[in-house]
Formats: structure tokens, sequence, C-alpha cells
């Protein structure tokens, strides 16, 4: 198992492709995954926001391109 202090010393770019390789996982088995019971909480608020306009949303193949050009 990775520690703490392994994860502390990796560049950001292995450290943006280990969470992806997570969060691929915890997709495949999502089925066994329980949401938190602040999760619905934050998306009726973000679906409020989205509503009234106070917030926007992007593509997110646009948007992850843009995070890994930030990081790369």
């Amino acid at each position: 198992m990775i520690t703490e202090a392994e994860v502390k010393r990796m560049p950001l770019n292995q450290k943006l492709r280990i969470m992806e390789m997570i969060w691929e996982d915890l997709n495949r088995n999502e089925d066994t995954v329980e949401s938190p019971s602040w999760h619905e909480d934050i998306v009726k608020e973000r679906e409020k926001g989205l509503d009234n306009g106070e917030m926007t949303v992007s593509d997110w193949e646009k948007a992850k391109a843009g995070i890994q050009g930030d990081v790369a």
C-alpha cells in the first residue's frame, strides 16, 4: 500500500492519473458505493444555482482538457 508520504512526494500529474484510475474503478463498482448523506444537499444546492442562473456548467471534455493543460 502506498503511504501518505509517498503521495506527497509525487508530481501532480501522477497524482491526477492515480485519482482518475481510482474514479474509474469506483464507477465500475458504483452499485456497491453508497453516496454520503450530505451529497443530496449539495446536488440540490447546485441544481438551484443552475436554475436561477448563479451557476453554469462546462462540457466535461473541455473542462478536463483545461485542467490537464494547467497541470502539464
